[in-house]
């Protein structure tokens, strides 16, 4: 079972930007699509991207088309999160997640998912 440590998170202006990280262990990192996704308080989970094993596919959730860019490193194991223009609603914690497919990831069908990390927006 692949193990998920994200990290990056902070606090930032609105209009900023964030790189979010997220290391896999344990697994082979190269097999799983790969997904980010947020939680804020008191609302229900949202999908924000996912991208395919080898990085060909990506997906965006619509707040954050345009804005956000994921991407992914096998050789280090690792997915990014580029966050730019950052808006106060997008204040929430952040989970990386791994999964079969990234249509599956998308779903929120997911076999692993990390800890989250705190992204806070200040307008």
């Amino acid at each position: 079972q692949v193990q998920l440590v994200e990290s990056g998170g902070g606090l930032v202006q609105a209009g900023g930007s964030l790189r979010l990280s997220c290391v896999a262990s344990g697994g082979t990192f190269s097999s799983y699509a790969m997904g980010w996704f947020r939680q804020a308080p008191g609302k229900e989970r949202e999908f924000v991207a996912a991208i395919s094993w080898e990085g060909i596919s990506s997906y965006y959730g619509d707040s954050v088309k345009g804005r956000f860019t994921i991407s992914r490193d096998n050789a280090k194991a690792t997915v990014y999160l580029q966050m730019n223009s950052l808006m106060s609603e997008d204040t929430a914690v952040y989970y990386c997640a791994a999964g079969p497919g990234a249509r599956t990831v998308v779903k929120g069908t997911c076999d692993a998912w990390g800890q989250g990390t705190q992204v806070t927006v200040s307008s």
